[in-house]
């Protein structure tokens, strides 16, 4: 059973890591906060999501990640929403930099939700596959498998973008 101390020690060993994930996915210091905040009230709240199969930090690690995930997706979906109600295209400030972190979040938005995960821990945190298989609870060749039809999707994603 969950002793609010306990509770309290997890956040202060965990919380930091967890906000640097979700600033680093979503480039954004508010919705980080947000993120990190529902995931722990969610575990606050569920204490039995975290079955102790691994350890706390690879699961909140995983938790912050699909939470990420998530909120890109739902971002896309008002993103999409906005530009069918306003009749014109606003102005893009951004620097090229900033601009490309947003495009990633775009692609990430975009892709199946175990082709984002696979994506962020192999090509943004270049985790190996071990240490993705672990994470996600699979094995070393299922992560091959997700990663060969990541490539695929994002060829067919490329071709159909070229074709409109």
């Amino acid at each position: 059973m969950r002793t609010d101390a306990a509770f309290e020690e997890l956040y202060r060993r965990h919380a930091p890591n967890a906000f640097r994930r979700a600033r680093r996915l979503l480039g954004n210091e508010a919705d980080a906060h947000e993120v990190v905040h529902d995931v722990f009230l969610s575990l606050f709240e569920r204490p039995d999501q975290y079955s102790g199969r691994s350890s706390a930090s690879t699961f909140l690690f995983s938790a912050v990640t699909h939470a990420c995930l998530n909120r890109l997706r739902n971002e896309k979906t008002r993103r999409r929403i906005l530009n069918q109600h306003v009749p014109f295209e606003l102005p893009d400030l951004r620097s090229t930099q900033e601009q490309r972190s947003l495009e990633l979040r775009s692609v990430l938005g975009r892709m199946p939700d175990p082709f984002a995960q696979v994506a962020v821990y192999y090509y943004l945190d270049e985790l190996s596959h071990a240490d993705i298989a672990r994470i996600l609870g699979c094995s070393s060749r299922h992560v091959g498998n997700l990663l060969e039809r990541l490539t695929r999707w994002a060829a067919n994603e490329e071709s159909t973008a070229c074709s409109t």
